[in-house]
């Protein structure tokens, strides 16, 4: 199940650099983004492979930095594999050769994707953001629609009972929430 994510606000945090690298997980934070606003994670005719909403977050990063003047790119793997966690030696070594060229690295995961960034580029001097606060596990159902739009749609939580013997054997009813 994936990491339900939530955006912060970074402005303070990107106020006194001249170049950024916005380095991304592509599984969970577009899968959040998308929920957060009721909109298709895909949508294969128009955009493929790529989510929209996610894509839309991201340039609302982008433009207003290069407006002002800031270097901004972005730095995510779709394949062979998408988890900024996971990530090979291989793609480790391409992150930190392209983190050089800039300041600051703001990274759109969760915090074991923040661990990976951080230990790429320890001992250099980029300054590295999160840009993403995890809120728990993802408990959803994928839905296709046509024309090949795909929706992730939330579970709610729910309270379900249980029933546990304490060491003296007597029966103990818990309330356990799920999500």
């Amino acid at each position: 199940m994936p990491i339900y994510l939530e955006p912060m606000d970074v402005t303070a945090d990107l106020e006194n650099v001249g170049s950024v690298l916005i380095v991304s997980c592509m599984m969970c934070p577009p899968m959040s983004v998308a929920m957060q606003q009721k909109k298709p994670l895909l949508d294969l005719f128009k955009y493929g492979f790529k989510s929209k909403p996610y894509d839309d977050y991201v340039a609302s990063i982008r433009d207003p930095l290069e407006k002002r003047g800031v270097r901004t790119g972005v730095y995510a793997k779709v394949a062979p594999w998408p988890f900024v966690c996971l990530w090979t030696e291989g793609q480790r070594r391409r992150l930190r050769k392209r983190a050089m060229d800039y300041e600051a690295v703001l990274v759109l995961g969760c915090n074991s994707a923040l661990s990976t960034v951080e230990d790429v580029l320890k001992g250099t001097d980029c300054k590295i953001i999160p840009g993403m606060r995890m809120k728990g596990i993802v408990n959803a159902t994928t839905k296709v629609r046509l024309p090949f739009k795909v929706d992730l749609v939330m579970h709610p939580k729910k309270r379900r009972g249980y029933k546990r013997k304490d060491k003296a054997g007597a029966v103990e009813a818990k309330e356990k929430e799920t999500s």
